[in-house]
């Protein structure tokens, strides 16, 4: 019998890399918001999550997946800074409500956390044992998501950090790609970094903690620490554009509400070890999503 998995957002970015690729070998169960979504014969159940919590649990005392994937969140920081209170529902309260019922029927979470839990202070990257003091509300409704999750030894965190690919949900990339294609001028910062993950890559390291039946807290991110300054000139480069449209750009020039930590790189070493697998650096990432553009 093929392993159920119940996919929370699955029109997302990484919710629907991971349904084309878990298609073939697992019986998938896929919820999302409001976006019109099908893929082939699996069912799809609309569910508001800030509006109906009470429909996910339904849901999964129905079908009892042996995993849900829970990719949902407010993807704006800054939203999140001034929506506290749709901030907690949807980031604490949702993740609380589907916890529990998981654990009642014997599913295991996979949720989905981010570097903003750390305060970026630090010059190295952050590992799973580094204290946690997250600057913005997004990393403290994240945080205390992660902690609810992992009061139950069967789940698994997953801290990831800006997740491109070839995608139309790709935010970054495609922003970068789209201005300088259209001859616009792309303003980076220079004074913020992270670890971009491949989808591709956290999707193939999800399928293997299916397999491997892992749990606890992991990062899970690429192996390149970079600004985005960087990342746009790689990007510009690679895709044959003009260099001088990036503007490096201080953040402090940027009327930010939330605030962003320096330094969001994380090192997935334990994941990478426990899965037998080894995430892309940035340039192997780059050329993927430029091989799948030239098709």
């Amino acid at each position: 019998m093929p392993k159920k998995i119940l996919i929370v957002g699955a029109s997302g970015l990484v919710g629907s890399t991971l349904v084309e690729y878990a298609s073939k070998n697992f019986e998938l169960y896929l919820v999302n918001n409001k976006t019109s979504f099908s893929f082939e014969n699996f069912p799809v159940t609309h569910i508001d999550l800030t509006k109906n919590r009470n429909s996910i649990v339904d849901l999964i005392n129905e079908y009892k997946p042996d995993f849900v994937v829970n990719t949902v969140a407010y993807p704006n920081v800054d939203f999140c800074e001034t929506n506290h209170h749709l901030a907690d529902i949807l980031h604490v309260e949702v993740t609380r409500d589907i916890s529990k019922v998981c654990n009642s029927v014997g599913s295991n979470v996979i949720y989905f956390s981010t570097d903003a839990v750390f305060d970026g202070k630090t010059s190295k990257k952050y590992t799973e044992k580094d204290p946690t003091n997250p600057i913005s509300y997004y990393g403290k409704t994240k945080l205390e998501s992660e902690k609810i999750l992992l009061q139950n030894n069967s789940n698994v965190v997953l801290r990831t950090t800006v997740i491109y690919g070839s995608h139309t949900k790709s935010r970054f990339t495609n922003w970068v790609l789209n201005s300088l294609k259209s001859s616009q001028p792309v303003s980076a910062f220079t004074d913020q970094y992270n670890t971009p993950t491949l989808v591709d890559d956290l999707v193939k390291s999800i399928l293997r903690i299916f397999k491997k039946e892992i749990t606890g807290l992991y990062n899970a991110v690429g192996k390149t620490c970079l600004s985005r300054y960087e990342f746009a000139l790689k990007l510009s480069e690679k895709f044959g554009y003009d260099n001088k449209l990036i503007v490096p750009t201080s953040s402090k020039e940027k009327n930010q509400i939330a605030s962003r930590p320096p330094n969001g790189c994380l090192d997935s070493s334990k994941l990478e070890n426990d899965i037998n697998f080894q995430f892309s650096d940035i340039d192997t990432g780059i050329e993927s999503i430029y091989q799948k553009s030239q098709n």
